[in-house]
């Protein structure tokens, strides 16, 4: 009696608790689906405020309608940053930043739209636009190059123009004068002249002569300049005029200069000239007078042309680094590529292309750094293991092997 009893009590509590089971499982079913958890929102960049942001009207000027929209995104960024930036003139090196900031309109000023463009009766072309120039973004770029700047000090360049009139070669060129000047007045430091001996001379001007880019390179690195800037230019007679009863003994001008990177070899600008004609009083069939005017009415296209273009270069390398050739002497393939490949792992680096050499690796390295921040990379950690910084200039760093094993 006493065992059926129990046996009863424990199929009554098993029922209720399956009852209960039951019942708390149809309540779950029935139970309304728990909302999914809320996405954050998006994040979006804030936009720059009213007071920093300046819009410009501006115009420009050039011999193609590519060269005048360049000339009018200077002159946008010029006029934008006048008062915040470009009135800073007791910084140190303000010309060579000014000059630096401005080539780099084209990268910096984006936002504007051509309102007008027209070729003109001479055949030039002139471009006005309506353009936005960001202060706080000029402001930024300063300050970048400024401490880059720092760190390289002032480009040094060379320039040697072989000129001749009436094909005897000048002792002093007046379109090599014109580009020092212009150079100059920029904030650059030059290898003067008169700083150059005799012998250095000849070659100088032997190598201008047959285009010989290498023995130019080697002159210029016993200079420790940083560009060198060569060319030639010669002037021949033309004709003798008559204007107005005067007799003008009139000459023919033409020229080609090309400018490099020391370090590299790289071609950083190239600009010819043909047939542009000066004149001088005189009855004689030959005058260095008139050669000369023929030579300085010349120059003013080709160094506007040549300075743009090596501005633009100078500029794009110090605020992106641009390419850095890495030489390191004493190696063999394996470690070699083992290092490209270091390398090319480094944060802000973007393309490594090696060769080597006779134990000699060349390493072409693109990145948005500067030689002096790659270098300090190389002496650090396991690189410091296997190289030794032997020589920085600010596209180029030698190197030396110390010892066989590469970073892994």
């Amino acid at each position: 009696m006493v065992r059926r009893d129990t046996y009863s009590l424990l199929a009554k509590g098993l029922s209720v608790a399956l009852l209960t089971m039951g019942l708390s499982a149809l309540a779950f079913a029935q139970a309304p689906p728990a909302p999914p958890p809320t996405a954050a929102p998006p994040q979006v960049a804030a936009p720059p405020a009213a007071d920093d942001v300046v819009e410009v009207e501006v115009e420009g000027e050039g011999l193609t309608k590519d060269e005048a929209l360049r000339a009018a995104l200077r002159a946008a960024l010029e006029r934008g940053g006048r008062t915040e930036i470009f009135s800073q003139t007791n910084v140190e090196n303000f010309q060579v930043l000014h000059d630096t900031i401005i080539a780099r309109a084209q990268g910096l000023v984006k936002d504007y739209r051509v309102l007008h463009e027209a070729q003109q009766l001479d055949q030039s072309w002139k471009v006005r636009i309506r353009a936005k120039v960001s202060k706080s973004v000029l402001a930024a770029t300063w300050a970048e190059l400024q401490n880059v700047l720092n760190q390289i000090g002032r480009p040094k360049v060379l320039v040697w123009i072989h000129e001749r009139i009436d094909d005897k070669p000048q002792d002093e060129s007046i379109l090599e004068h014109a580009i020092e000047e212009r150079l100059l007045k920029s904030g650059f430091d030059l290898v003067a002249r008169r700083a150059i001996d005799t012998i250095k001379q000849k070659e100088l001007a032997d190598a201008t002569a047959r285009n010989n880019v290498a023995k130019l390179q080697a002159i210029a690195k016993d200079f420790d300049a940083h560009i060198f800037i060569a060319g030639t230019a010669n002037a021949n007679h033309a004709q003798i005029s008559n204007a107005y009863g005067v007799s003008l003994v009139m000459y023919n001008c033409d020229a080609e200069v090309k400018a490099y990177y020391t370090d590299t070899g790289k071609l950083l600008a190239s600009k010819g000239i043909t047939n542009r004609r000066g004149g001088a009083r005189g009855v004689t069939q030959y005058s260095p007078q008139a050669g000369r005017q023929a030579l300085q009415n010349a120059s003013a296209e080709l160094i506007n042309s040549i300075y743009e273009q090596v501005m633009e270069q100078w500029a794009t390398a110090l605020g992106a680094g641009g390419e850095i050739v890495l030489e390191v002497e004493g190696m063999t393939f394996a470690p070699a590529n083992r290092l490209r490949k270091a390398i090319a792992e480094m944060e802000k680096i973007q393309h490594v292309n090696m060769d080597l050499t006779g134990g000699l690796a060349r390493f072409r390295i693109n990145g948005k750094l500067t030689a002096q921040d790659l270098a300090e990379r190389l002496s650090e950690g396991e690189f410091e293991k296997l190289l030794e910084i032997i020589d920085l200039k600010p596209n180029r760093i030698q190197a030396r092997t110390i010892s066989a094993t590469a970073p892994k």
